[in-house]
């Protein structure tokens, strides 16, 4: 979507790094111990002058989109068909070519593919937000990425819970005046980010919405650490269309494509929110059959198989 960000891939120098402890083939059980969580933050304090000009602009950014008829929420219908021809050629973009380099902030790749990734370890999701979000959104926002959550565990199969217990996967909802408190918790979490990427947490720029930085520290293709990060400044719409798009994209579909739909794997703004067509692809991303690290050369028989299986189904 046209100011939401996409994954961005981090490499690491030491790919045996340990990040994160824990249980790796499971999900911790309620006694286990919880990974530090973020330093005690200072008290929520009056938004500042940039903080409600960026309320004030994405408030007039959703309603230009919605007075065009984007952000749809439908998921998509009769006037957004889509063939297994259509849905290899977009899964093969999404899931094979990235945006950007790596650690290269937002410089555009070389646009050559790469291999396929994804998360091989259960996914442990937690919830952090700064000390100027509202409690209001906060209990919002939670419920929000709980049902979401439970509804791409069920599309891919792979196990993903919402916890503060150990977590791999951290959803930081910020407001602009708690860069600071950002960019400390963003070097907790991943504390070999390069610069970069880390500028993301305390300058971004306001066509960047949101963003979602993901790695694997023990082999470059099983992903096994993500810090995603939302504005708060975001409208209701806005800020549930950056839950949608950035952990979807989170579990390893890394790249955009102007011609997948309906899908928010797209800039044009159309939908908002996860479709089908989305998740046709999630569900392909974690078929057995596929593997982290796969080429695009190995992978595109075994995708043409999938999507024909998935075409005649339906």
């Amino acid at each position: 979507m046209a100011g939401f960000k996409k994954l961005l891939l981090a490499s690491l120098a030491l790919l045996g790094l340990l990040v994160l402890a824990g249980c790796e083939d499971g999900f911790p059980d309620a006694g286990d111990e919880s990974k530090p969580g973020p330093v005690a933050a200072s008290a929520p304090t009056e938004p500042s002058e940039a903080s409600k000009a960026l309320t004030r602009y994405y408030a007039r950014l959703e309603n230009d989109l919605l007075a065009q008829g984007l952000l749809r929420v439908d998921g998509g219908g009769v006037d957004t068909p889509y063939t297994d021809t259509d849905l290899l050629r977009n899964f093969e973009r999404l899931a094979f070519f990235e945006e950007y380099q790596r650690n290269g902030g937002l410089a555009p790749s070389d646009g050559l593919p790469g291999r396929l990734s994804r998360w091989v370890k259960p996914i442990r999701l937690s919830v952090e937000f700064g000390p100027n979000v509202p409690k209001e959104m906060q209990v919002q926002d939670r419920k929000n990425i709980r049902n979401y959550v439970a509804r791409l565990s069920r599309v891919t199969g792979h196990p993903m819970i919402v916890t503060q217990i150990n977590p791999n996967f951290t959803i930081m909802i910020m407001s602009n005046d708690d860069a600071t408190e950002a960019q400390t918790r963003a070097l907790e979490l991943m504390p070999w980010l390069a610069e970069t990427n880390l500028v993301f947490f305390s300058n971004l720029p306001r066509s960047i919405q949101c963003f979602v930085i993901g790695a694997g520290t023990r082999n470059e293709h099983e992903l096994d650490v993500a810090v995603a990060y939302i504005r708060s400044e975001n409208r209701n719409l806005q800020r549930l269309a950056c839950i949608h798009e950035e952990i979807a994209q989170g579990l390893g579909l890394a790249n955009d494509s102007s011609r997948a739909r309906p899908s928010i794997f797209n800039d044009d703004d159309e939908f908002a929110l996860l479709t089908s067509h989305d998740e046709v692809l999630l569900r392909t991303l974690y078929n057995p059959l596929l593997k982290p690290g796969m080429s695009l050369e190995e992978a595109r028989p075994i995708l043409r198989r999938i999507f024909a299986e998935t075409s005649g189904s339906s």
